[in-house]
């Protein structure tokens, strides 16, 4: 059995979307129809006019035409409205249901999803792929509707008055059918590697717009200029290829339709067809072919923009099948006690076959401050990655209170877990709205204050014009890095959820609110289980158990005194950082 014609899937696909519409649809083509047919009738009058009107002097067709004529053209004008704003409405619709679905599907794809695809690409899919779509939906539709319909009104005029002399569109035909069958491939294929420059232009200028201050300070304008200009230039290739496309079978259709043209003109000027022509017949066969080479460049062209609205749609599409993160729990707790246990854990990030770690067993009791060390790379965030289930290992098992965390509702899962990264992510909102973000239930500005208190966030929000209500900017850009450090553990104390991740939670910090922060957090630590990811030792002294991470594996475990008295890793690493011999 033949695998089914993808293009003609995504084409069904993408009609799936304007089933839901089919009443203004259908105002939409009764609109474009009448449009089409009070041209088609007013072009069907010509052999009338000619031969009656001024070939028998007869004037009462000219006077009545010059009635009908207005309140033809008015009816025209609604029916063109009627057509094209209904068609505009269905394709906003279709995008802005489009979009919709794109953002959804990116807020529950999972992190290695994220891992693989740059941002500017999945942008670009939302903005530039999506309007695409809606050129396909509305313009194109309205094209190839609208036209659609003079031509088979043209053409039915012509066959009424001699189908002697329009015998020859039916040679035409094919020729014509199979030019539009092979343009259109090349479009499809062209429009996908357009959206491809696109997402990467978009990419391009997204990595210098964030990385402004680097670009700036090590003077890399000119390397930036000359990327964007090789993506740029790709870009245009692309586009360019896609109108020397257009222009050819523009141009071929035409030529065409003047052979058939000309054929006309021939056959009519053998005597035996001179003799049975009416002058209003020639000219009303005539000025319908030559009104024929209009649509049919349209057609042509509109062939164009709906090759690249199905394009833009399998790109799409292609997104939205992606399969969300995995989420087959069910049980679910509204606090667990915090005793966390990996059971001969193993895994490697996708795409990579060296292993992050390696058969890592350990076991944390309610309560405890358990600490993460060693180099950069070594593996200690990846191990907080997986409790949260940002990733599942390929061997080994994860357990929280006894169970498999697999068993729990994703949910709910993450609902136990305060975390405090390195890199901080706060939203272009208040501060209050970014302290109090993602907690389970209503809370009150005086424990938003609290958590900000605890947290030491007051200390610099009396610098601020609208103190908690301050707006920070993108991604906290008017904070300094220690700021929206603070306002990220305030969110986890507000949180006040049974684990704490600290992972790196003092890095951005001078000193004195090192000092702060640090009291702030032993505070929360007393209520909770904690696992602390970190490279300044000094803060991880009073843990109650000390874990090595080399290259995957855990070296060392202990307190802080057993580690030193062992003179292994962790008291050279002790030794360079407070200078010892």
């Amino acid at each position: 059995m033949q695998p089914a014609d993808p293009d003609a899937a995504q084409l069904k696909r993408f009609l799936n979307y304007l089933r839901e519409y089919k009443l203004p649809f259908f105002v939409a083509i009764i609109g474009m129809i009448g449009y089409s047919a009070v041209d088609t009738f007013v072009i069907g009058q010509t052999k009338t006019l000619i031969d009656e009107s001024f070939g028998k002097n007869d004037h009462e067709f000219l006077r009545l035409a010059a009635y009908a004529i207005v309140p033809l053209f008015i009816v025209r004008g609604l029916c063109n409205f009627m057509g094209t704003y209904t068609l505009r409405w269905i394709g906003a619709k279709v995008v802005m249901r489009m979009r919709q679905q794109l953002f959804e599907k990116y807020i529950h794809l999972p992190v290695s999803f994220h891992d693989q695809h740059s941002t500017g690409a999945l942008i670009s899919k939302v903005t530039y792929d999506t309007e695409q779509v809606a050129n396909a939906a509305g313009n194109a539709l309205l094209t190839l509707v609208r036209e659609g319909a003079l031509v088979i009104g043209l053409l039915f005029v012509m066959f009424y008055y001699s189908w002697q002399l329009s015998l020859i569109f039916l040679l035409i035909g094919p020729v014509v059918a199979v030019i539009v069958a092979y343009v259109s491939k090349r479009f499809r294929v062209v429009s996908r590697s357009i959206q491809t420059a696109m997402g990467n232009l978009t990419s391009a200028v997204e990595q210098a717009v964030k990385g402004h201050k680097v670009v700036l300070m090590f003077g890399g304008q000119k390397v930036e200029q000359a990327r964007f200009a090789q993506k740029n230039n790709v870009n245009r290739q692309q586009n360019m290829k896609l109108a020397v496309t257009q222009i050819l079978s523009v141009s071929s259709i035409q030529v065409i339709a003047s052979i058939a043209l000309a054929v006309v003109l021939y056959i009519a000027s053998t005597p035996e067809m001179v003799e049975r022509l009416t002058a209003g017949v020639f000219t009303n066969v005539v000025l319908c072919m030559v009104m024929l080479l209009k649509p049919l460049k349209q057609l042509t062209t509109v062939n164009n923009e709906f090759q690249r609205g199905m394009a833009a749609c399998t790109s799409i599409f292609a997104i939205l099948d992606e399969h969300d993160e995995i989420d087959n729990g069910a049980n679910e707790v509204s606090r667990v006690k915090g005793e966390i246990e990996f059971n001969r854990v193993s895994f490697a990030y996708p795409g990579k076959t060296t292993l992050a770690l390696k058969d890592v067993s350990f076991t944390i009791q309610p309560g405890q401050t358990v600490a993460l060390v060693g180099r950069s790379g070594s593996g200690k965030s990846t191990i907080s990655s997986l409790l949260t289930r940002f990733y599942n290992p390929q061997q080994g098992e994860i357990l929280l209170d006894g169970k498999p965390i697999t068993d729990f509702d994703l949910k709910n899962l993450r609902q136990q877990f305060a975390l405090v990264s390195q890199h901080v992510v706060l939203f272009n909102d208040t501060i209050a709205n970014n302290i109090a973000y993602g907690t389970t239930s209503e809370v009150g500005r005086a424990e938003i204050e609290r958590a900000a208190q605890i947290a030491h966030v007051d200390e610099f929000l009396t610098q601020l014009p609208e103190g908690l209500d301050t707006i920070v900017g993108e991604n906290g850009l008017m904070l300094s890095g220690g700021q929206r450090q603070r306002i990220a553990i305030a969110r986890a104390v507000l949180t006040n959820a049974p684990i704490l991740i600290l992972d790196e939670a003092t890095s951005a910090l001078d000193t004195e609110s090192e000092r702060l922060i640090q009291d702030a957090l032993e505070k929360l630590q007393q209520n909770c289980t904690s696992l602390v990811v970190a490279h300044r030792l000094s803060t991880i002294e009073k843990a109650d158990l000390i874990m090595v991470v080399e290259q995957g594996e855990i070296i060392e475990r202990g307190k802080h005194d057993e580690l030193l008295a062992k003179e292994g890793h962790y008291a050279q690493l002790h030794a360079l950082q407070f200078g010892e011999k």
